[in-house]
């Protein structure tokens, strides 16, 4: 509560600070009298200054609305649950992908599973989709003659389903078990109340007509790093991109009642989408423009907070750049086609919400201003600001400080206003021209669906070509900061700060664009996500078992950690059951490399299902989880430390694990029965180190040694030195025997003592 006062103080402080400084800025600092085109640009200045602000102050308002506008979820009884139909809606995505998502709607929870009717809705119309529908047991509604894209496959959906609730999904989009029930209790809030904390069933007298739900949608996530967190080497150090969207702006906006259908993790109501006719036609996208139908038509359109499904995020500049385009176009279109920014049938505050989605827009123009400015003013000599040093900064500087802490709360941590910049530098280029063209009405209308191949690129060359902008402006910049400074010293350096910090801030973010564009090679074909699960080693030859416990799963491999080394052979298959409490897969595999982890060992395999029921039930404990990616900005996090990172991540390339057993190091003096002796420095269940080597043995010949167990080891002097030429390999010729009589583990506990003895 002290947080939300002090956060509300800080808004309005911020706001007043803000305003002050606007109205200075309009009133006093225009160049009137320095020209036609310094005219011209003061005046954009401005523009792009209160538009900037303006937006985020509508925000303001609805952050302090926040609490008032949560809905709760009520506890209903399992008989007055809906039938619920779930639409997955696909296209060209191939069936592997479908295959996941289809396989976590059939274990979403529910009172009664005959209730839930699941779909795949195929505009592409293809048999091995048919296919994968008949193995589940789901529905299939192909659709080959689409022509209205998403909106009409969802819509031909609509016309031969009948449940009273629809579930959509886009084909990459995995629900959690909790989906459902996490989601269609909102939907009874007329029927149910809650009364000294139990809910139950509303009397004749008590039903709410006038709570209409049009829709609930769940936060958009993702398992896989956007390029924003691989392409800057961010994996560990800030959310996904659309995270400040989906978890902070559409939750805000439930103040206003502007929260958007995002086409995924939604539950509609069927009612309402009769209502509006259906999804919408003649746009790109068809999912904002029906939840403002939604609202046009008197319904409540509600977002949650709890991710509930996550999917895969573009994984190329090039699908990411014409995503963006298209939904800079599509919403513009929407805002166009509904007049939503004028519209009698919606709030004012509603329609203010509009507008500042109408104007965010064009915060990608407003960007391009703010890095010209500086350029013009120290490389160019354009005067397009006329006050002195102290006035900026006694009206600037604190309106600027506390603008930059409020943004920190405005987005929960998940965004700061460096990382907004940055983004907003990067889409710069390609978005001022389609916003423009739109904003004129010019339209484009043809729907493509977003790549999210991760085979389809990540090359330097083809990536490196879009940051052509982005060099052009950071080369100007620098040119502009050494002109500016040059000959300049004491207190002419002080007052030229101003523009030197812009030009300086400017130059950051036109870097951070540049290592963005040049990318980052993808090793790995499946998103590791890190989970802590049971596993138990089945080594059946040995008829042994030990007990892990997983660091991350993948759909091909999985990494485990052991709190001690064991013997695996690299090239035989092992036996795993991975366990959690809803699942439990049998997988084969194989280990490809191991290396040590603290105490313990972390052994990397490359794994299997033994059947297709395992298959099912392995995809969902790999899926059906919180993913591992960050919620919140590491705030400790700087623009000097993401330089640096990207830098070194760039010069130093990673050394592969190449390792299949664990070294285990030691120091253990031993004599052999011929006489000789050595000190064993390390061993991996096929090889000594060996150091200190007295005798004649000779290369090929064998010597044997026993344990403190009477374990006969046999070895030989193979024709291999470690790194260090100093330490021979002696191979071990009967660890065969030495498995198969189950001693391996006693031989390596003989030799850990006999190393304890020796240090002590």
């Amino acid at each position: 509560m002290q947080n939300e006062k002090r956060q509300n103080v800080l808004f309005v402080v911020t706001m007043i600070l803000m305003s002050v400084y606007l109205l200075w800025r309009m009133i006093f600092t225009l160049p009137w009298n320095q020209g036609v085109l310094n005219m011209i640009f003061g005046i954009l200045l401005i523009a792009a200054e209160t538009i900037t602000v303006l937006t985020t102050f509508e925000l303001f308002f609805q952050k302090m609305q926040k609490k008032r506008t949560q809905l709760d979820l009520p506890t209903v009884p399992p008989e007055h649950y809906p039938d619920v139909d779930v639409f997955i809606a696909t296209h060209n995505e191939p069936v592997e992908l479908l295959y996941k998502t289809v396989n976590a709607c059939t274990f979403m929870d529910y009172p009664d599973k005959r209730k839930v009717h699941i779909y795949l809705c195929d505009d592409g119309g293809r048999p091995e989709v048919e296919e994968l529908a008949r193995q589940f047991g789901v529905g299939y509604l192909g659709f080959p003659g689409n022509k209205e894209a998403k909106s009409g496959n969802l819509n031909n959906a609509l016309s031969k389903t009948s449940s009273p609730l629809i579930a959509t999904f886009d084909a990459d989009m995995i629900p959690k078990h909790t989906f459902l029930m996490k989601t269609v209790p909102y939907f009874l809030l007329s029927k149910f109340i809650k009364e000294n904390g139990e809910w139950r069933l509303r009397r004749e007298d008590e039903l709410d007509d006038t709570f209409k739900l049009g829709l609930v949608q769940t936060p958009q996530s993702f398992y896989n790093p956007d390029l924003f967190q691989f392409n800057l080497y961010a994996e560990r150090e800030i959310p996904n991109e659309q995270d400040f969207f989906s978890r902070e702006v559409n939750i805000l906006r439930n103040a206003s009642n502007a929260v958007a259908y995002t086409g995924s993790n939604t539950v509609i109501s069927r009612k309402a989408m009769e209502d509006i006719n259906g999804f919408p036609l003649k746009t790109i996208t068809e999912d904002f423009e029906t939840s403002i139908r939604l609202q046009q038509a008197g319904y409540i359109t509600y977002a949650t907070q709890e991710v509930q499904a996550a999917g895969l995020t573009t994984t190329t500049i090039k699908s990411m750049i014409k995503q963006r385009i298209r939904w800079a176009r599509g919403i513009l279109q929407s805002l166009q086609n509904t007049r939503a920014i004028f519209s009698k049938k919606l709030p004012f505050w509603t329609r203010v919400t509009y507008l500042s989605s109408f104007l965010y827009w064009w915060s990608f123009f407003n960007r391009l201003i703010f890095i010209l400015a500086p350029i013009l003013f120290a490389l160019f000599d354009f005067q397009i600001v006329s006050t002195s040093f102290w006035h900026i900064f006694i009206f600037w500087l604190p309106s600027y400080f506390c603008y930059s802490l409020s943004m920190r709360y405005l987005s929960s941590n998940i965004r700061n206003q460096r990382w907004s910049q940055v983004i907003d530098t990067i889409f710069m280029p390609y978005l001022i021209v389609p916003v423009f063209l739109e904003t004129l009405h010019i339209h484009e209308r043809k729907f493509k669906v977003t790549s999210k191949n991760k085979n389809a690129g990540r090359k330097w060359m083809s990536s490196a070509v879009y940051a052509l902008p982005h060099i052009f402006l950071l080369l100007l910049s620098i040119a502009a900061l050494l002109r500016f400074v040059h000959g300049k010293y004491g207190l002419a350096l002080f007052y030229s700060s101003i523009i030197i910090f812009w030009l300086v801030h400017n130059m950051v973010a036109l870097c951070y664009a540049l290592f963005f564009m040049i990318g980052r090679r993808a090793y790995r074909e499946t998103e590791r996500i890190r989970a802590q699960e049971e596993v138990t080693i089945l080594d059946k030859a040995r008829k042994l078992r030990y007990q892990a416990r997983t660091v991350d799963v993948s759909e091909h491999g999985i990494a485990l950690y052991v709190a001690f080394s064991i013997y695996l052979p690299p090239q035989s298959t092992i036996s795993l059951v991975v366990k959690t409490k809803r699942y439990e897969a049998n997988l084969e595999g194989t280990i490809v490399y191991v290396k040590r982890d603290g105490e313990g060992w972390n052994y990397s395999a490359k794994v299997q299902p033994v059947s297709e029921t395992d298959k099912r039930q392995y995809m969902q404990i790999v899926y059906d989880r919180k993913h591992s990616l960050p919620e919140q900005m590491n705030l400790w996090d700087t623009a000097y430390d993401d330089m640096i990172r990207n830098v070194k991540k760039r010069i130093v390339q990673p050394s592969p694990h190449q390792r299949k057993m664990p070294r285990i190091p030691l120091q253990c003096p031993i004599v052999f029965t011929n006489g000789d002796s050595c000190t064993l420095r390390s061993f991996n269940y096929l090889f000594f180190s060996v150091s200190d080597f007295e005798g004649d043995t000779m290369t090929g010949t064998r010597v044997t040694f026993y344990t403190k167990s009477n374990i006969e080891v046999i070895l030989e002097h193979a024709k291999k030195t470690r790194a260090r030429r100093h330490e021979l390999l002696l191979s071990i010729v009967n660890i065969d025997e030495i498995v198969e009589r189950g001693l391996v583990d006693q031989m390596l506990n003989d030799l850990m003592q006999s190393n304890s003895e020796s240090s002590a």
